[in-house]
């Protein structure tokens, strides 16, 4: 595991979601691990904390989360643009390679059986609550965030620190076609407090 990841409080882990970046959902089951990138992901409970996911029913990475139960939920960064763009436009079906042909590089986490892709700014842990009818018909996943993980280079205090880190750590936002945004400069508007 990288020297910059550190925990992050589980009652801050939606903070690692909420500004709308493009993910990557990565799973493992019965000896299989694959990577996708989404762009549908929300914060949705703080008390435990919990998020929504669109994962298509093409994807192999939805089987083994149906399958395990759980799953992990990461930022990749602006230098993993190529990357996220290729885990998802190639289906594990379609190319059963992908993960190699895309260059993606797996690490472990103690104490949980899941694929976390290396440099990412933030990966979170997720256990499925099963929901077969959103699931089955929106194709949207609920889970609780039971581990949260972020590089302290741009992410501490609770709080990204995008403003004061590399250009190159910024999250990715898709638009369409190829086309992505790296998170711009912050705002700050009334209170300039962080809290």
């Amino acid at each position: 595991m990288d020297n910059n990841i550190r925990p992050v409080p589980l009652d801050k882990s939606y903070r690692l979601v909420n500004h709308g970046p493009t993910i990557l959902v990565s799973a493992r089951h019965d000896g299989v691990d694959d990577v996708m990138a989404a762009a549908w992901v929300c914060g949705l409970d703080f008390s435990p904390p919990k998020l929504t996911v669109v994962i298509d029913k093409i994807a192999k990475t939805r089987e083994l989360v149906e399958k395990s139960g759980i799953f992990v939920i990461q930022i990749p960064t602006a230098t993993q643009a190529k990357l996220t763009l290729e885990l998802g436009t190639v289906t594990m079906h379609q190319q059963p390679d992908k993960l190699a042909n895309a260059g993606v590089e797996l690490f472990d986490i103690e104490g949980f059986n899941l694929p976390f892709v290396a440099g990412c700014s933030a990966w979170l842990a997720c256990k499925l609550i099963p929901e077969l009818h959103n699931q089955q018909t929106y194709d949207l996943f609920i889970a609780e965030i039971v581990g949260a993980w972020a590089d302290e280079r741009v992410f501490k205090d609770g709080h990204w620190q995008f403003e004061q880190a590399s250009p190159s750590l910024r999250s990715l936002h898709y638009v369409a076609g190829g086309h992505f945004y790296a998170i711009g400069e912050e705002i700050i508007v009334g209170a300039s407090q962080k809290s």
